[in-house]
Order: C-alpha cells, then structure tokens, then sequence
C-alpha cells in the first residue's frame, strides 16, 4: 500500500496516449494513488512536458524501467508498451507480486504460435502466458476476478466483439458469414509521427488499411471461436476517419433462423448484457453514434435484422482510448480488486 493507505500504482509506457487516459482516469480513483510513471525513451522529463494539459496535476518526472524499482513501489502495473515487451516485463514483475494489466497484444493470446505468426515475436514466457486472462469484462468477469495477469483486449476487437458475442454465444448466426467493417479515429495510431495520421494526410479523406491482413483479426477469431465452440473465421477491415477518437464496427451476419426479426435479437441482447454496466444496447430504431461514447466506458450496440437479405447488422460505438484501451484495463482492475466495477470511470461524456 501507499502512504496515504491506498493501492498503489505504476504506469510503464505513460507517456503514449495510453498512458495518459490511466493517468487521467487513476488521478479520479479512490481507491488508487498512482505511484510510478516509466518510460525509457521520455526518462527525465517532467510528464506536464509531455502533457501540459496536467502540469499542474502531475508533479512527477518519467523515470527509466526499472523492474526491481517498479515491484518495490508498486501493487499493480500497467504495460501500456508497444507490442513485443511487455512478455519481458510481465513475468519478473509478477514474480515479485505484482499484478499486471498488459495494454498491448503480449497476452492476448491463447495460442503462442498464433501470436508469433502475426506478431514476429519468439516468447519464452509460457509458462506465465498460460495464466493469462483476456481482460473483456463482459464476457470473461469470473476469470478476471481471480487472475494476476490480465492481456487487454485492442479497440477493435473489443468494439467487434461487443457486437458478436450475443450472436455467437447463441447459435443465432452462421459464423462463416461473418463480416466486419469498422471505423477508429487517429488516436488508434499512437503519438508518434506518422505520415498517415498528419492532418492534411487524413482530414477529409477515408481509407481502408491492413486489409486481409490487420493483427486484431486473429484476436476476433480466438473469442469468436471460444463463443461458438467451433473455429471461426471472420472478415474483418479497419479504416482510418478523420477524428481523434472513437470507433464504429458494423457487424454483418446471415441468421441460422430467417424468421427472427429486430424485436427478437433485441431481446437477446438486452439479457445477455443485463449485467454489463458499460454496455447500453439501443431500442429498434436507434442506431449509435461514436460521439455518445466519447471519453467514456460504455459501448453502445445498435442492431437491425433484413428480413429481405436475412442478415442481422450490429453497430457498435466505443471510445478507442476508453473502453477500447485504458478505461477497460481499469475496469479489469476494479473486478480483480473486489471493488465495484464502474469505480473510477466514466459513464457519460458531455454533448456534443
């Protein structure tokens, strides 16, 4: 525990846009005292250099990463690090006692060579891999409870996901009929540099990226074929839209049962995620927008069946930073402490 009695934390990788909506939703906790802030590349700085939105919050310097340092100080550890780091992190780090909430692909997957094959990473930690939980509250709330290592899910598995997970769990789609195609803003792109996110590269224009290729569509295939029991594949296609954050997945599946309508998919829904706190799934008719979702942790789920096609359309809007990234990983944190899952996080952005 800290010296003021709460739980403390550490955020290694604080500087990205990861680490910042931790640090921006920790600082309202009540139950955490944010400890630690690392990253080898911005060691030294003042994190209001960074970000000097929070100069006048935040008086701590980015230290460098420090494993010994970081499980002295600290109960929990966020890894909010690029893909392939955090499988070197998290075993020491939880070895010392600490629990770990990983933000990138690290411990997302069951299967190791899955993760190779995409990710071009060797792991030696399969061991500790093996405990992992994939930190999607919705579908996976008992596991996470008792777990020490929590592999968040990406944005737009966690927006896909949302949308399927009825569908799948329920026998009411054919899964081999499953299309995705969504829509995230810049900020799924990272702070770094980059041609494609400036803003006269993407501001009024929409494109498609990673097409056939993007690495969250084996993280879909793996709770999609979790869901239905049988292995599944998915088409899924990201594009980039001019717009900080948010994303919309549209969801298309042809029906097992022609003869289900709206009303009765509805129903499924609102059962299934009676228990979800940050899902609000919409009435016929309404069909979500990102900015209701915006800096918040709810995902909304719009749905409409055509009876002329027999396919159900699901439309999911999620916050990519909140739900899809940090508000999620603190949610997780929230079920393995035994506090009450919404601690902390927000629930209602301002509109528009």
């Amino acid at each position: 525990m800290s010296n003021s009695g709460k739980v403390s934390v550490g955020i290694v990788g604080a500087s990205g846009y990861g680490g910042v909506q931790l640090v921006r939703l920790l600082l309202d906790h009540p139950e955490v005292e944010v400890v630690y802030l690392g990253g080898d590349s911005s060691a030294g700085k003042d994190y209001g250099d960074l970000y000097p939105h929070l100069y006048n919050k935040v008086k701590t310097k980015i230290e460098p990463i420090n494993l010994d340092a970081i499980a002295s100080r600290c109960q929990i550890v966020f890894l909010g690090l690029p893909n392939g780091l955090a499988c070197g992190f998290a075993p020491q780090l939880i070895a010392k006692g600490c629990k770990v909430l990983d933000l990138s692909a690290d411990y997302r997957f069951k299967n190791l060579d899955t993760y190779t094959a995409w990710y071009k990473t060797e792991r030696e930690d399969k061991d500790i891999a093996s405990t992992a939980v994939y930190g999607l509250p919705e579908l996976y709330r008992e596991q996470i409870k008792n777990s020490s290592l929590i592999g968040c899910p990406g944005c737009y598995p966690t927006a896909s996901l949302l949308a399927l997970a009825p569908l799948l769990k329920q026998g009411l789609v054919l899964p081999e009929t499953i299309i995705i195609d969504a829509k995230s803003g810049t900020s799924g792109g990272g702070r770094q540099g980059k041609i494609n996110l400036l803003l006269a590269e993407a501001d009024g224009s929409l494109g498609a990226y990673g097409v056939a290729k993007h690495r969250h569509t084996p993280e879909i295939e793996q709770i999609c074929s979790d869901l239905a029991r049988r292995d599944v594949k998915i088409q899924f296609t990201p594009h980039l839209i001019p717009m900080p954050r948010g994303i919309l997945a549209t969801v298309y599946g042809t029906l097992t049962d022609p003869g289900l309508v709206t009303d009765d998919i509805i129903t499924v829904y609102k059962a299934f995620y009676r228990n979800s706190i940050f899902v609000e799934v919409l009435d016929k008719g309404i069909y979500p927008q990102t900015k209701w979702a915006c800096s918040t942790n709810v995902g909304y789920i719009g749905i409409e069946v055509d009876p002329r096609t027999g396919r159900v359309i699901v439309m999911s809007a999620i916050d990519n930073l909140i739900k899809g990234q940090a508000g999620q990983a603190v949610q997780c944190l929230n079920i393995m402490m035994g506090w009450e899952e919404n601690l902390g996080l927000p629930t209602l952005g301002f509109y528009p």
